[in-house]
């Protein structure tokens, strides 16, 4: 998968970030959530993070990011931008974002852009 990917999907950007939030849950092991200071009016900026949870540690590591730009008729752009850290498991985080996006755009029932 390219490091970006766009496509649109029905409803407003706020919307369209509590489907990804959910889709999140629903596999358990990455987090998105949406970052107040990243976004403005117009944007919602949406950190992507893989979980590793070991007793009482928990770590996230940065996969990507995913923006969220209204549209008219009540649609919304989405731009995920992967983050390809210098990670010993890149390859496997990689795959993570890519295999979330997909599922993402499959939840959403998305157009490409």
């Amino acid at each position: 998968m390219p490091d970006v990917v766009e496509f649109t999907a029905a409803g407003a950007p706020g919307t369209v970030a509590r489907t990804i939030e959910a889709c999140a849950e629903g596999q358990g092991h990455v987090n998105a959530i949406v970052v107040p200071w990243e976004s403005d009016a117009t944007t919602l900026s949406m950190a992507v993070t893989s979980v590793a949870i070991d007793g009482w540690a928990i770590e996230h590591t940065n996969l990507g990011t995913i923006r969220l730009s209204g549209l008219a008729g009540e649609r919304t752009r989405i731009s995920c931008a992967a983050d390809r850290p210098d990670h010993p498991e890149r390859q496997k985080l990689a795959a993570l974002f890519d295999r979330f996006v997909t599922q993402v755009r499959d939840q959403l029932g998305a157009a490409s852009v």
